[in-house]
């Protein structure tokens, strides 16, 4: 069972969200520590790498079966750390699990791609060698498994960091994961952004996957240049939902804010802005402030929770700057807007309208439980307006299929939904354009980013070859 550590100039604490105080301390690993542990997955490497494919396979299904079996503990230290209700804990916990087995039934054989009479050419998928996986704090077990489950698949051994926000689930995941795997074919370490510095510079790292702000992908594309270490970088969004001309918009009010609240809005694929025809304007605008006003927010712990609060008081800041500034500059404060007045990082579900073009409030990525709703009247223009962005992780389209098709085909992103918005599968591969990050996750698609290639070629002699 997870053991937190004492409170000491080495450990750093962990902040339960919902009030706002330590409730417990994890430990600060050193650079000193962190060459140990990256020497130690770096030696493990070789053996893991020439195991079957089929004993890899075996391994990932017992790492589920382990996640399985420590699920009530990492749900509530996950609700703790991070906020979010107690049972969308429970299921982020069981979803990892499956995880590991939707992964497990990938497969990596050679494909034979010339096979003539004078030449035989193989190409083969084989692993880097160490990944850096570096975890965000909004889904840090699931976003940890998606990358900790291909690397291993494909033959690579892991360094995984989670957020310092929220370290406790995963060093959890790391003790349950650690009893079925080979020793340290994966190492969990807990610090500060420092700590991620120095792994993903370290030179016995060879792929880097991070999910995070473009800010720090950024220095990580940096750092990783210099090396030439490859990198999956999924570095959020500011999804779009559009509503197209004629739609009937009370129907869709209530997914619409669904999707913008998962999570608090702590989402990368959740609905950050809504454009909708101006006449229609209205009543999607009352209809989503009233769901608003009849969301339950509290504790994750209570059962009548439905959303929990921001991570951070800096996560908590950010948002409730970008409302002010909104405001400041002309924007109409529909309902929320103001950080509420008891302990923990709370800020309440908030319609935000009749924004000024150019507030940051529709530009950034706010990461929060804020929909900013905006009128259009011309839908090329709105295209035009979305492919602007330097954001391109998804966007959705409501209304009628056929003239969604068309408008999707003329978006430049990542993902285009049509009448659903952020719906991921482990099937379907998920990354953005521009901004929004390099590579892509999931289904074999993702593997492949986990692997490179090597070409074996044989060359085949005649018998009468070199006869005279």
């Amino acid at each position: 069972m997870f053991t937190q550590v004492r409170a000491s100039e080495t450990a750093m604490g962990v902040e339960n969200p919902a009030h706002g105080t330590v409730f417990a301390h994890a430990p600060r690993c050193t650079a000193a520590e962190l060459d140990a542990v990256v020497a130690d997955v770096a030696r493990a490497f070789p053996g893991w790498a020439a195991l079957p494919l089929e004993s890899r396979r075996r391994h990932l299904l017992a790492c589920r079966d382990a996640l399985r079996d420590a699920e009530d503990a990492m749900a509530d230290l996950l609700t703790r750390e991070q906020g979010k209700p107690l049972r969308h804990a429970h299921a982020e916990v069981r979803l990892a699990a499956d995880w590991f087995a939707h992964t497990a039934e990938l497969t990596l054989g050679p494909d034979r791609i010339v096979d003539e009479s004078a030449a035989r050419v193989t190409l083969e998928r084989v692993p880097h060698g160490v990944v850096a996986a570096i975890a965000p704090s909004n889904y840090p077990v699931l976003l940890a498994v998606c990358k900790i489950a291909p690397a291993l698949l494909a033959g690579n051994t892991v360094v995984l960091k989670p957020s310092p926000a929220t370290p406790l689930s995963s060093l959890l995941m790391g003790e349950a994961l650690g009893r079925v795997l080979p020793p340290d074919v994966l190492r969990v370490i807990s610090g500060d952004a420092a700590l991620g510095a120095r792994l993903t510079a370290h030179p016995a790292v060879r792929l880097i996957s991070f999910t995070g702000s473009i800010t720090a992908g950024r220095a990580i594309a940096r750092s990783a240049a210099a090396d030439f270490k490859r990198t999956v970088l999924e570095l959020g969004g500011n999804d779009p939902a559009v509503v197209l001309p004629g739609t009937d918009v009370q129907s869709l009010a209530r997914a619409l804010f669904d999707r913008a609240m998962v999570n608090s809005g702590q989402f990368c694929a959740a609905v950050k802005r809504v454009y909708v025809p101006r006449e229609q304007h209205a009543p999607l605008t009352a209809a989503l402030a009233a769901l608003a006003e009849a969301a339950v927010v509290g504790d994750g712990l209570d059962a009548a929770t439905e959303l929990g609060p921001l991570v951070s008081g800096d996560q908590l800041g950010h948002v409730a700057g970008l409302v002010d500034d909104a405001v400041r500059r002309g924007a109409r404060l529909v309902t929320g807007g103001r950080a509420l007045e008891r302990a923990g990082h709370f800020y309440p579900p908030t319609v935000v309208t009749d924004l000024p073009e150019g507030t940051r409030l529709e530009e950034e990525e706010q990461f929060g439980p804020v929909i900013p709703v905006i009128p259009y009247d011309d839908l090329d223009a709105v295209t035009a307006r979305v492919n602007a962005s330097p954001y391109g992780l998804g966007c959705s389209l409501w209304g009628d299929p056929e003239q969604g098709a068309a408008v999707a085909r003329r978006l430049h992103c990542g993902t285009v939904w049509l009448n659903t918005h952020g719906d991921l599968r482990h099937d379907v591969p998920f990354g953005g354009h521009r901004h929004s990050g390099t590579g892509v996750e999931y289904g074999p698609w993702g593997l492949l980013e986990y692997t490179q290639i090597t070409i074996h070629h044989l060359a085949l002699r005649g018998k009468d070859e070199g006869k005279a």
